[in-house]
């Protein structure tokens, strides 16, 4: 996990995307933020760059990739497999099903989109700073 990497955000929305955007320059994390408008665009992405991301979030419900396919995508390929990035689903909806789906997946979280600013810069900020002091594996390939 490359805790300096850029934070990936796989959102089709694009208030939601602006609402991120508007959070993380408040946080002030000295990370790049980039923006997916689909699950296959970020696929693209990931596979294409030699930059490694400190963490994911992503939608679920996504034209052409959606999340899940997505996540699967990504555990399935060794090279990005062994990079350690951290997937969180950051949802709307939170259907028992997709939470399931998720977890059986090795995802490592799934929240729900609260409705206020201030709240998701909570929420953010927890979480970025919970895998800021998680150790993980650094694999050389």
């Amino acid at each position: 996990m490359n805790k300096t990497g850029p934070i990936i955000i796989i959102e089709d929305d694009r208030d939601d995307q602006e609402i991120f955007g508007i959070v993380f320059e408040e946080l002030g994390y000295k990370n790049d933020i980039l923006f997916f408008g689909d699950g296959e665009e970020a696929l693209n992405y990931l596979t294409s760059t030699a930059l490694e991301p400190f963490i994911i979030f992503s939608d679920i419900n996504m034209p052409k990739l959606n999340g899940m396919e997505l996540r699967e995508k990504i555990y399935e390929n060794e090279d990005l497999r062994i990079k350690s990035i951290p997937y969180l689903f950051f949802s709307t909806t939170a259907e028992q099903k997709h939470i399931i789906d998720a977890y059986s997946k090795s995802v490592q979280g799934f929240f729900i989109k609260p409705s206020g600013i201030n709240e998701i810069k909570n929420i953010l900020q927890i979480i970025i700073e919970y895998w800021q002091k998680c150790e993980s594996p650094n694999y050389v390939k």
